[in-house]
């Protein structure tokens, strides 16, 4: 948990901006805070909570994610399993590695971990902290992208905002595209804002482009069901690697100014 400049002085109640990936976003993201004391910025002050995995689980956090950020019954496409075959053959990767990471993403529960934020982790939070009513975010990137388009699409409570940062929509029969379509026409929602990289719309990395095109199909469904006006959408000039930390920015910037 990441507390903004002047926590300790003041009795407001602040909302909560939970962060997944936190054993790698955090490094990232949580030096961000202090922008709330940038007055060219005007961000609202927030609570960062960056949600990750301890103890043992903390060595493979890289591939249990996949379990806890893929929504249920996602399927692999085939553009992941040739990156990932590619990262085995350069030896970025092990064998038992990739049979690992694969058998995770074989068996996706985005909607239990979805409900561990929200039926349990925030009433514990509320409970403990300062924490206002309303106005709480959501954010993630990549894989948490989508965990964070899954949660948008689902309008889950108690978010009023979600960042979904290079979402991992790498195919063409994702669940989201499904999610996205049975939306209600015209109906009004929580805020979402989307951000994709100039290297991954016109880089060289197959999947990456893949992934882009994806993203850009679903928000095509998003605003053929009349919800443009809950969704912004920015492009960076980053990689695939470089992009979290700008991503939560422009997320702060967009959804949570004063």
């Amino acid at each position: 948990m990441t507390t903004p400049p002047g926590y300790a002085d003041s009795t407001e109640p602040l909302p909560l901006i939970y962060v997944v990936d936190g054993n790698w976003a955090v490094g990232l993201t949580a030096p961000l805070i202090v922008v709330q004391a940038d007055p060219y910025l005007k961000i609202a002050p927030y609570i960062q909570v960056s949600v990750g995995y301890a103890g043992e689980e903390a060595a493979d956090w890289a591939r249990l994610r996949n379990r806890d950020l893929v929504p249920p019954g996602e399927p692999v496409s085939d553009g992941m399993v040739a990156t990932l075959a590619a990262a085995r053959d350069s030896g970025a990767m092990t064998q038992e590695y990739l049979d690992a990471y694969l058998a995770e993403l074989a068996d996706t529960r985005a909607d239990v971990f979805l409900g561990f934020l929200t039926d349990e982790l925030h009433p514990v939070l509320s409970s403990r902290l300062r924490v206002s009513e309303g106005g709480h975010g959501l954010f993630g990137y990549s894989y948490g992208g989508l965990f964070a388009l899954y949660a948008w699409l689902r309008e889950a409570v108690p978010f009023a905002t979600f960042g979904a940062g290079s979402p991992g929509v790498v195919g063409p029969d994702s669940r989201i595209f499904a999610l996205a379509g049975a939306q209600p026409e015209d109906s009004a929602g929580p805020r979402l804002h989307v951000t994709l990289n100039e290297a991954e719309l016109l880089g060289e990395i197959p999947l990456y482009r893949e992934m882009s095109r994806h993203v850009l199909a679903v928000l095509e469904q998003v605003h053929g069901r009349g919800r443009s006006r809950d969704v912004s959408r920015t492009v960076l000039r980053e990689t695939h690697l470089t992009g979290l930390q700008a991503s939560f920015l422009s997320y702060l910037k967009t959804c949570h100014a004063h």
